[in-house]
């Protein structure tokens, strides 16, 4: 499989790839136990950074569909959970942007 790269689509790449991953767990490529790809691997594939590929997993860990393990990584979680609602998630991906965009902000800042 070579390099997915995140589309400009105008929509956020997190969210590009939070679509794609969920679309491989629907169809099975990533069953319910799964680890997902390491950030590493997830930063190669879409060609992204990777605060990006954690936006997008913290997308999915808020949605219920994957589940972190301490130190073992992020696995597709055995029964999918009833659906968090799209307020949560909406709410998740702003704080995460809102994250982002500070961060961004302390380092413009840094540079000034």
């Amino acid at each position: 499989m070579g390099a997915h790269v995140v589309e400009k689509t105008g929509q956020p790449a997190y969210r590009q790839i939070v679509d794609e991953l969920s679309r491989e767990i629907r169809d099975g490529r990533l069953p319910p136990g799964a680890a997902l790809p390491s950030i590493a691997q997830l930063c190669e594939r879409f060609d992204v950074s990777a605060s990006v590929v954690k936006s997008a997993i913290s997308v999915l860990r808020t949605q219920g569909v994957v589940v972190g393990q301490q130190g073992k990584g992020v696995f597709v979680r055995e029964a999918p959970a009833a659906p968090a609602g799209d307020v949560l998630a909406e709410l998740a991906e702003m704080r995460q942007m809102l994250a982002e965009l500070a961060e961004r902000v302390a380092a413009l800042e840094e540079k000034g």
